[in-house]
């Protein structure tokens, strides 16, 4: 069950299918011809990455489409699974709900390394839409979650505070990127992560979110409003 298709999530699907010929590949609908054929993908990354794609990702297997499960966002999955669009990181963002009240946010939450509960919002370039993404928010946070399940990283038990600090995030990191000087603002947020967490938490969350790439990203947004 993929939340989308951005490499660190869904990079590895064509490889599992290949171990797993009988492996389900549930995927919105947006995003299930690009696993299929991974090429634009696999462009659109590469800007991003440069020489670093082979490093960071390996090789990325095509998903065969008689694996693919396109969504459209509402489904209620096997096991009593329920898909939610959730939109505002990528278009063709999903969240599950689990029976047993945990949601499987994907990237909608934000990025949280325990013990620290600071949130950090990831918002590389194509296609952040803040609007989205904030009723994206509200719409898990209306479903009154016991747990979090955050790929980056783990689960999280106070779901309505740190979805509240992944709202208030968001924000700040739309007036950060608002000053319209990508050094500034890389100098802004590291400041600001800094005063929250430890050298090597800080080095961690600009691992999983560097900097220039979460400006990239809200310039792209905020060029088109």
């Amino acid at each position: 069950m993929l939340t989308h298709i951005h490499l660190d999530h869904a990079g590895a699907a064509g490889s599992l299918v290949e171990r797993f010929p009988e492996l389900e590949v549930y995927v919105h609908e947006v995003g299930a011809p690009h696993l299929a054929d991974p090429s634009r993908l696999l462009k659109s990354a590469g800007q991003l990455y440069g020489e670093r794609m082979e490093e960071l990702w390996g090789e990325v297997l095509p998903v065969p489409e008689r694996n693919l499960r396109p969504l459209s966002g509402e489904e209620e999955l096997p096991d009593g699974v329920r898909v939610v669009y959730t939109p505002g990181h990528a278009s063709h963002h999903v969240a599950y709900l689990a029976p047993n009240g945990a949601a499987y946010v994907g990237d909608v939450a934000g990025v949280r390394i325990p013990p620290s509960d600071f949130v950090l919002m990831p918002t590389p370039p194509p296609d952040i839409d803040l609007e989205l993404w904030e009723e994206s928010i509200a719409r898990v946070a209306a479903e009154r979650p016991g747990a979090l399940g955050l790929t980056h990283f783990g689960a999280v038990d106070d779901a309505e505070a740190h979805l509240s600090r992944a709202q208030a995030a968001l924000r700040d990191g739309v007036e950060e990127a608002r000053m319209g000087d990508p050094a500034r603002f890389v100098a802004a947020l590291r400041e600001r992560v800094g005063a929250q967490v430890g050298p090597d938490e800080a080095a961690r969350y600009e691992q999983v979110a560097p900097a220039d790439q979460l400006y990239l990203g809200l310039e792209r947004y905020l060029s088109t409003r």
